[in-house]
């Protein structure tokens, strides 16, 4: 999975080329927090969180070595079935599915890497990429902290399909500034890579951010036409192909 500087990267880079509001992102703070949230209860960034849940139940994907979370299955649950109406709950929401739609593109695209390079899948393969996942986003240079508002904290508190406890957001806030605080300070070695290299990050990197931002404005679009917004509707609006096997 992408490292949390990858998904803070994701935020910083969608906010500073449009506007949050165009994006129907009212709460950025509740947003950049979303980003974490399907980790924190994993037990890989936070490990002193209060209980544990499954990767593949809090990312909506099928156990495999490299999964690939069904990022359309949890917008049409909880963004077009039961959109929350205060601006912070909806925004970590829409945070939320972010996170996995980056997920969904990382370990999507590395699939398709490891099909065409013939590379076999086993333990030493999911070590490896992740190696490389944390090479790409410990490179990066992020800044954005994310601040512990009664707003945020009520998000998280009534956040579906399971709650975050308060301590729970204090912990995953503290580990999200430490990695903020350490971003950028290591030098890109292309030769430290394992398996993939600094432009096969940068180009899964910019097509994330294409359709998180494709995928965004098109939902705007069908709102203000007050028409229906599920997965499907939005990927027709968009343009995309349709769901199943495609990201």
């Amino acid at each position: 999975m992408p490292s949390w500087n990858i998904h803070t990267a994701h935020v910083e880079h969608m906010l500073s080329e449009h506007r949050a509001e165009g994006l129907g992102i009212a709460d950025a703070n509740a947003f950049l927090f979303g980003n974490y949230v399907p980790d924190v209860y994993v037990g890989f960034m936070v490990h002193d969180a209060t209980f544990r849940i499954d990767y593949c139940i809090t990312h909506v994907a099928e156990p495999n070595i490299i999964p690939v979370p069904d990022a359309d299955w949890f917008w049409d649950r909880y963004v077009a079935r039961r959109t929350p109406k205060e601006a912070a709950n909806l925004s970590l929401v829409l945070g939320s599915w972010a996170h996995l739609v980056a997920d969904r593109f990382y370990n999507g695209y590395f699939r398709t890497f490891c099909s065409e390079n013939e590379v076999p899948e086993g333990e030493e393969l999911r070590i490896a990429k992740q190696s490389d996942f944390d090479l790409f986003g410990r490179s990066l240079s992020v800044t954005n902290h994310v601040q512990a508002t009664p707003e945020l904290l009520e998000a998280a508190r009534t956040f579906r399909p399971y709650s975050i406890l308060a301590d729970d957001v204090a912990r995953s806030i503290e580990t999200a500034s430490a990695i903020v605080d350490n971003g950028g300070l290591m030098a890109l070695d292309c030769t430290s890579y394992r398996l993939l290299d600094e432009q096969w990050m940068w180009d899964v990197f910019h097509a994330c951010a294409e359709r998180l931002v494709a995928w965004l404005h098109a939902w705007q679009r069908l709102m203000s036409r007050e028409h229906s917004y599920t997965s499907t509707d939005i990927r027709q609006e968009a343009g995309l192909p349709l769901a199943g096997g495609s990201l």
